[in-house]
């Protein structure tokens, strides 16, 4: 069956097989266009996930019907998924960070050793990398001790022949918004 989308006055085609009459998500979000309408909602979003739908209409002279709707539609295009909360990590008494590198026996185990790494709740961030390391991971902590105790967690796994770790002084920039204006800005 072949259907047709139409979003800001253009015309896509994309083929799809009936599927309990769905839009193929992938299909639609590969033709969806950005305006500036949508590149100003997505600013004031960036910069506040909370703000009220009403405030971002004010501001652009348009309904709030009409944010919802364009939300909606950037939702279904897999652009917006979901928001996040920004927390005060050393208010929470986990002001440590170390990044700690791994190095696993075989290549081979690299999903078995981030299954394991995932059931670790203090590892917040982990890659798997080229270079010196197999995978890559910020872990937080309440102290060295704490840290030390992740650490030794990571060890223990099966696979990992030995780990390097390196201890944060401070986390000097951590703002992905400003990534986030630059690529609207160049769009």
């Amino acid at each position: 069956m072949l259907y047709c989308i139409f979003y800001n006055n253009s015309l896509y085609f994309c083929l799809h097989k009936i599927l309990k009459s769905k839009i193929d998500k992938n299909c639609y979000m590969s033709k969806f266009r950005l305006d500036e309408i949508d590149h100003q909602i997505l600013d004031m979003l960036i910069d506040n996930t909370r703000v009220p739908f009403t405030d971002i209409a004010k501001k652009l002279l348009i309904s709030a019907g009409t944010v919802h709707v364009r939300v909606k539609k950037m939702e279904d295009a897999g652009i917006i998924q979901g928001s996040s909360l920004t927390l005060d990590y050393e208010k929470l008494g986990y002001s440590f960070i170390a990044y700690v590198g791994i190095f696993l026996h075989n290549t081979s185990q690299t999903k078995f050793v981030l299954e394991r790494i995932n059931d670790i709740p203090f590892v917040t961030v982990a890659h798997v990398t080229t270079g010196k390391f197999n995978v890559f991971c910020k872990i937080r902590a309440k102290n060295t001790r704490h840290a030390k105790d992740v650490i030794f967690m990571i060890d223990d796994i099966e696979g990992v022949y030995r780990t390097e770790s390196m201890i944060s002084l401070e986390e000097s920039i951590n703002d992905k918004k400003r990534l986030m204006h630059t690529i609207f800005k160049d769009m």
